[in-house]
């Protein structure tokens, strides 16, 4: 499937002050997953919204997002709100995660004590889109033909799960007994998603799975091996996820996976590891119309050898952030992390074309 831009941004853009200021009560990782968030706030959002799209029109960058700015964080305000679920604000670290997992003990080691996170507590149901909302809020901005130009990016489904210490992502009283389960039930969520957005008039979706590089880690990897558990398995029970979660997609809805292995404030990442590791399996056994892959440089990603794994029909892209002649003065959002590039290798017809991709002009 061709691309659908030239050139591609993950979407997630640097809050203007005037909304981190806005938000800086609901700053505390206690308050990660409140859905309880005032009116001001709300209309701070909106208002971050409306400029950072017209920066996007102006500059001509493509696609066009929200820069998830009505979220806490790229994950923010999607198993919260699934009938099931139920936020825990203070789960203990390292207690409550699996062994060795690169996020908590990074931050124990900045001190961190306790991590939010989200519980199954119930069957896991879709009675209302997360996302919808924030859709209607982009598409509102826009004029209709340019909603084809958009893109809204969802969490991964196994963000909960895949932190939590082994048999912890859902309680007994859940009514789950099995890993399994839990995952049907959540694939059938995000299949209702998926519909929806598309029913809305979205046509490009991007799932952020950066936990899926974790299984290139070899600190993960032995972590796994210390609580029992088959890390191989445990990627296929996520491949096997997405997988079902696409599987009814629209025939004209473009969905794409973004990998990274962290960018916290200072350019923080948890984990390194080379793509290699899981490149058969993400890029042969899943599917996704484009792999939206971080490159840092050989020591933290690793080479590129087998990403010619690529199955026909798919396009895998290298991107990275290396601003050239970009003005931070200017640049509002896009200082720092956006002059991206993407180097983007297709096979057809048996043969990898390579083309390096500009996103900014």
């Amino acid at each position: 499937m061709t691309p659908p831009f030239r050139a591609d941004h993950v979407g997630s853009l640097l809050r203007p002050q005037s909304l981190l200021d806005a938000r800086a009560e609901l700053a505390s990782p206690s308050k990660m997953y409140s859905l309880d968030v005032p009116e001001a706030v709300q209309r701070a959002e909106a208002q971050a919204v409306r400029d950072v799209v017209r920066q996007q029109l102006e500059r001509g960058v493509r696609p066009i997002t929200d820069g998830e700015y009505a979220r806490h964080i790229y994950y923010g305000g999607f198993f919260e709100k699934l009938a099931g679920f139920e936020a825990r604000p203070d789960l203990p670290i390292p207690d409550a995660f699996r062994t060795d997992f690169p996020t908590t003990t990074g931050l124990a080691r900045m001190g961190a004590k306790t991590r939010a996170a989200v519980v199954c507590t119930g069957k896991i149901e879709y009675k209302e889109s997360p996302y919808l909302a924030e859709w209607l809020a982009l598409r509102d901005t826009l004029p209709q033909d340019l909603w084809k130009e958009a893109k809204i990016t969802i969490p991964t489904p196994n963000y909960q799960h895949i932190q939590l210490k082994p048999g912890t992502a859902w309680t007994p009283d859940s009514g789950y007994t099995s890993d399994q389960q839990y995952f049907d039930d959540l694939a059938v969520c995000y299949a209702a998603e998926l519909r929806t957005l598309h029913a809305a008039g979205l046509r490009h979706i991007q799932i952020d799975d950066p936990h899926l590089t974790y299984f290139c880690s070899p600190q993960f990897v032995s972590g796994c091996a210390k609580d029992g558990t088959d890390p191989d398995a445990l990627l296929d029970l996520y491949i096997r996820t997405h997988n079902r979660l696409l599987a009814d997609k629209p025939a004209d809805l473009h969905v794409g996976v973004h990998l990274c292995r962290g960018n916290m404030a200072g350019s923080t990442h948890w984990v390194s590891g080379s793509y290699e590791t899981i490149a058969y399996k993400l890029l042969r056994e899943t599917d996704y119309g484009t792999y939206l892959m971080e490159f840092d440089d050989r020591a933290r990603s690793g080479g590129s050898s087998r990403c010619g794994s690529c199955r026909g029909g798919r396009t895998w892209c290298w991107g990275w952030c290396r601003p050239s002649g970009w003005s931070s003065r200017t640049a509002g959002p896009w200082s720092r992390r956006s002059g991206r590039r993407l180097r983007s290798s297709r096979r057809r017809r048996g043969l990898v074309r390579r083309r390096r991709w500009s996103a900014w002009r």
